[in-house]
């Protein structure tokens, strides 16, 4: 008997394709793992050059310091899950394991989606990280990258 799974892969109004929701998914809940090739940070710069690339488009959760998973090679469905500004899931990481679990209670039919929070150089300036790292996300609180939010100076209390 073939398993049934919460979720399957398609075309999504975000970007290319996406992971919807087969069935209601509790808040909480493991969704899936997402699982790639076990690589180090140099190898991931080898393979990745964000600059010459004509669009930013990889597949990489970092695990640590010295590992990440490329979920280009040998990956899960996560791999397909598009970045929002107000998600309806998070990844969470397990030790050297990162799973996709939902922040709320997800509806069937509904996309799955997690803040990519994408780490870039602080130099990037707002205007560059919607350009290079842009988002479609359409949510009201949608920031225009999928970079992760920049920290608000903290303002000081005049006398």
């Amino acid at each position: 008997m073939p398993v049934k799974t919460r979720h399957e892969v398609r075309a999504s109004a975000i970007a290319g394709l996406g992971v919807f929701a087969t069935r209601a998914i509790r808040k909480g809940a493991r969704v899936v793992e997402y699982l790639g090739e076990r690589v180090t940070h140099d190898e991931v710069d080898a393979r990745y050059d964000d600059e010459a690339m004509a669009s930013h488009h990889t597949m990489v959760f970092s695990i640590d310091d010295t590992w990440c998973i490329d979920a280009a090679r040998v990956g899960s469905d996560a791999r397909f899950i598009n970045h929002c500004c107000a998600p309806n899931c998070e990844a969470i990481q397990y030790g050297d394991r990162i799973f996709i679990v939902a922040r709320e209670a997800v509806p069937s039919g509904a996309e799955l989606t997690y803040d990519y929070q994408y780490v870039v150089e602080p130099t990037m300036t707002l205007a560059q990280l919607k350009r290079v790292y842009p988002c479609r996300c359409g949510a009201s609180s949608c920031r225009g990258t999928i970079a992760a939010p920049r920290e608000k100076p903290k303002s000081r209390k005049r006398r």
